[in-house]
């Protein structure tokens, strides 16, 4: 941990933290030496920017840094591998950061996946004072991480069963209930449709699976997270090019992503009887493989046509909705690496969103883009349905052309969840595809901070 909650040490170097604004103001009260050498680097409180003023010793005296403001999730992001090793701690004076923001900040821009290759240095440390928000801050940085590292782990060492026990650990940590549905047994009890897709995969050690976490008070209300689980996506019997397959280890982002918004929730005890789904398959090439044209049962009941097997996300993730939806949760939500039509209409960074309330999809744009966390609603689009119409079953998994192909996903899956049952279903990308502050190349968290923002303030604390 890169950030210790504890009185700051005086010995500790103090970072000044500053933005545009006010930087001139705040650097007239330096000494004339100090001005100038700030003057001699250009430092002018840009965003991400420091500057290291040395004491009359020739040692570090102080660090002054720009920051986009005072909640910002990334407000220190650069500092913790850019500066020297060693011990930190924010001034006085300056912007005074919430404790939130610079816990949060710091501990995602210390954290690096190393599980395969070492850091050649560690990073500096930030001694702030004990505080709610701070620990909040860390709650939310470790819930990230722990996503990040999940989707960065390659499917060697990330299959169903070890995204099973990355499970299992999460809810023994905080005292939930865990159960899987693990190979045939899928099909004795009636999830017809996740066994499809993963029956081509090893049936030993990569066997499908269905993974449930259930927490908290029977008189909370209920509220599923859906996470699809696809742990590699060869793209089946319509292989993928060998661009296309080289990223697929992210496929099960979703799940992570959920599994990262449920240690949120189990952390900060927010008053909520949750249950997890995650759909966990490996989407291989067998002679027991999907075929397209194949006609699939679903637990719902109803027939899907097999399109495409490279459409095979909304396939696993059909039947844990429909599992879902039987015990009449106030609220479901899925989090899904679904289709790269929602990444070329809204880029990496977007997520999109789908709801069928309008003014509950606005208000959660609107969050999003105030938390620095952001999605953006694209429609329910009734009339594209006969899009995913198929001759001889109830529907089809591939849409009609390359049009709306976010949208009539989005609309299959709604087939599965009642009109009258709150639901969201967000299409992200699970995924850095170039370095910021605190945000390196590879797994990323997105929509978490905004849907817990949602849910605390839809349902209180506990």
């Amino acid at each position: 941990m890169s950030v210790r909650l504890k009185k700051p040490a005086a010995a500790a170097v103090p970072i000044h933290a500053v933005d545009a604004a006010g930087f001139a103001a705040a650097a007239a009260a330096l000494p004339q030496a100090q001005r100038r050498w700030l003057q001699t680097l250009g430092f002018k409180a840009a965003p991400d920017s420091f500057a290291l003023l040395p004491g009359e010793d020739g040692r570090l005296a102080a660090v002054w840094a720009g920051v986009h403001g005072l909640d910002h999730p990334y407000a220190l992001s650069l500092l913790p591998r850019a500066l020297p090793e060693g011990r930190y701690r924010l001034a006085d004076g300056g912007l005074a950061l919430q404790p939130q923001a610079a816990a949060l900040s710091w501990q995602l821009g210390s954290h690096a996946f190393d599980r395969y290759r070492k850091r050649p240095r560690a990073a500096a440390q930030l001694e702030l004072a004990a505080s709610e928000g701070a620990r909040r801050g860390l709650v939310l940085a470790e819930s990230i991480t722990m996503v990040r590292d999940l989707v960065d782990t390659p499917a060697e060492d990330m299959g169903p069963a070890q995204l099973a026990a990355a499970a299992q650990a999460l809810a023994k940590a905080y005292g939930a209930r865990f159960r899987q549905v693990v190979g045939d047994e899928l099909l004795a009890q009636g999830l017809p449709a996740i066994h499809a897709v993963g029956r081509a995969a090893d049936a030993k050690a990569r066997a499908p699976r269905l993974i449930e976490i259930n927490w908290g008070r029977p008189r909370d209300p209920r509220v599923t997270l859906v996470g699809k689980g696809v742990c590699f996506d060869s793209g089946g019997l319509d292989i993928k090019s060998a661009e296309g397959m080289r990223l697929m280890k992210k496929d099960m982002g979703g799940a992570a992503n959920v599994l990262g918004l449920a240690r949120m929730i189990m952390a900060l005890a927010l008053p909520l009887r949750l249950r997890v789904l995650i759909p966990a398959v490996e989407n291989s090439i067998a002679g027991n493989a999907l075929r397209p044209g194949d006609v699939l049962r679903t637990r719902k009941g109803l027939h899907i046509e097999i399109g495409n097997t490279d459409a095979e996300g909304r396939v696993v993730l059909c039947d844990a909705l429909a599992l879902a939806v039987e015990d009449e949760p106030e609220l479901i939500v899925d989090l899904a690496t679904l289709t790269g039509a929602a990444r070329v209409a809204l880029g990496p960074q977007l997520p999109a969103l789908f709801c069928r309330d309008t003014t509950l999809a606005r208000e959660l744009v609107d969050r999003g883009l105030a938390l620095h966390d952001p999605l953006w609603q694209l429609p329910l689009w009734s009339d594209y349905h006969d899009r995913i119409g198929s001759d001889i079953a109830d529907i089809v998994n591939t849409g009609k052309g390359p049009m709306a192909g976010a949208v009539t996903a989005a609309l299959f899956l709604a087939d599965f969840v009642p009109a009258e049952l709150p639901w969201l279903h967000i299409d992200l990308f699970a995924w850095n595809d170039a370095a910021r502050p605190g945000r390196p190349v590879g797994g990323e968290a997105q929509t978490l901070r905004t849907l817990l923002d949602y849910l605390e303030r839809r349902y209180g604390a506990r």
